[in-house]
């Protein structure tokens, strides 16, 4: 099945940036923007090991993303998200989102081995990646101080709470992280699972808090046709104007709720609307009208929306922003690696035109939904992680998401993973990120 990008184009929509010089014109005149910030039980079994990585039922590999190349890789790296800064939250004059990545000579907190709860593809370490400078790095906010993510503090915070990240296999990356440093003051038990691992859910039971990882890739009911090598032998199904019931029949029991989707909805699929057929993303062979990702992205977001702001729900919601991969050199599917072994510059690494699609439509959506969150007192927060995750490409696992590939060959050809993160690893910082705003309300 080939892939037409005039097809491709045709629901492709037109990008609107900032340009960078303004930005730093901006910066020079001394001028500070005050960014519009938007307000803001349990039941569930396991993510596949392999990572977001998938074939369709085409013999040609899926749309992908591409990220340019650059070799400059020295000392503090720093992003200016100017563009959309009007959607960034800010606390007092500290945009948490627009920083630089800083030496921190005091490493990672935790380890391979005294975490025990960090999955194969994941466990970089254990799996024989020879350089460790990319652990000695953190992130820190250009106009304030981030504190590092205080464990214990934390769980007294969330004492008697519930938590749930509801997603992909990007949220399932993120709660090891989580449950990694607050392991290091009391060990996660683990408290439910489904019976293929993918939701599950652990209990801290000092503190009476729980924490659970949902999996809902599209955050709307969906039939998937993959096995755990991501292989596909029907297109997905996808209800567009039904949201997963798998994690709205807990909603009101979370106290705090992270909810992401984003790479999913690039692939082929079929969408559906009152139970009747409306049209489908890249279907060539079918008799369909060609809809687009884009479409299905913003018709679920609106519908998950609507059902946070009109839930009646007291807790904190935070929206994640979808994140990058960074092959270069290829896709996963072509021999695509991520060598990096320091975080990059600001401009060496460009998001690839869908993944700006898919932002565009998730910063639209938050600012409507904002507005009527703001009225109607729903504390609703945007969790952009976009930028600053653009400057990690050393933090993946890469061919290190399988242990010791090259013991046997040291030319063996093996699948890089370029989308998820080490653990320990720059995911980490995001921790630090989420315990600010939650202090800061």
């Amino acid at each position: 099945m080939k892939l037409s990008w005039k097809a491709l184009w045709r629901y492709v929509l037109k990008q609107n940036h900032l340009p960078l010089k303004l930005a730093v014109s901006i910066l020079l005149v001394g001028f500070s923007f005050r960014l519009l910030f938007s307000h803001q039980s349990n039941g569930f079994s396991d993510v596949t090991d392999t990572p977001d990585i998938e074939k369709t039922i085409s013999p040609e590999p899926p749309v992908s993303v591409d990220f340019y190349e650059d070799s400059d890789q020295n000392s503090p790296v720093s992003v200016d998200s100017s563009e959309d800064r009007d959607q960034i939250p800010q606390r007092e004059n500290c945009d948490l989102f627009t920083g630089d990545w800083i030496p921190n000579p005091g490493g990672p907190v935790y380890t391979n081995e005294s975490c025990h709860l960090i999955e194969s593809h994941q466990n970089c370490m254990k799996n024989g990646r020879p350089d460790t400078g990319y652990l000695y790095w953190r992130w820190n906010p250009r106009d304030c101080e981030l504190p590092q993510f205080d464990s214990e503090k934390f769980l007294e915070l969330m004492r008697n709470k519930v938590w749930a990240l509801i997603g992909d296999s990007i949220s399932r990356n993120h709660v090891q992280s989580l449950l990694c440093l607050l392991s290091k003051v009391e060990p996660a038990v683990e408290v439910y699972h489904d019976a293929e691992y993918r939701s599950r859910r652990w209990h801290f039971f000092s503190y009476n808090f729980t924490i659970s990882v949902i999996w809902s890739p599209f955050l709307a009911k969906a039939a998937i046709f993959e096995n755990n090598d991501g292989v596909s032998t029907s297109e997905i199904e996808l209800q567009l104007d039904k949201l997963d019931e798998t994690w709205t029949d807990l909603y009101q029991g979370l106290d705090y709720v992270i909810f992401s989707s984003g790479k999913w909805f690039i692939k082929t699929a079929i969408y559906y609307e009152n139970d009747t057929i409306l049209g489908c993303h890249y279907c060539p062979k079918r008799n369909l009208t060609e809809l687009g990702f884009n479409f299905a992205y913003r018709k679920v977001l609106k519908n998950m929306f609507d059902f946070i702001i009109s839930s009646n729900h007291k807790g904190m919601v935070f929206f994640r922003t979808t994140t990058p991969d960074h092959f270069e050199n290829g896709e996963w599917f072509s021999g695509g690696t991520c060598q990096r072994t320091t975080p990059v510059k600001e401009g060496e690494f460009e998001l690839n035109e869908l993944i700006k699609i898919l932002r565009d439509v998730e910063l639209e959506e938050f600012e409507k939904a904002a507005v009527d969150a703001s009225r109607k007192g729903v504390n609703l927060k945007l969790l952009d992680l976009m930028q600053l995750s653009l400057l990690r490409p050393d933090g993946h696992p890469g061919p290190y998401r399988h242990f010791y590939p090259f013991a046997k060959d040291k030319n063996a050809k093996v699948i890089n993973d370029c989308l998820h993160w080490c653990l320990p690893g720059p995911i980490d910082s995001w921790n630090d990120l989420i315990m600010e705003m939650v202090l800061s309300v």
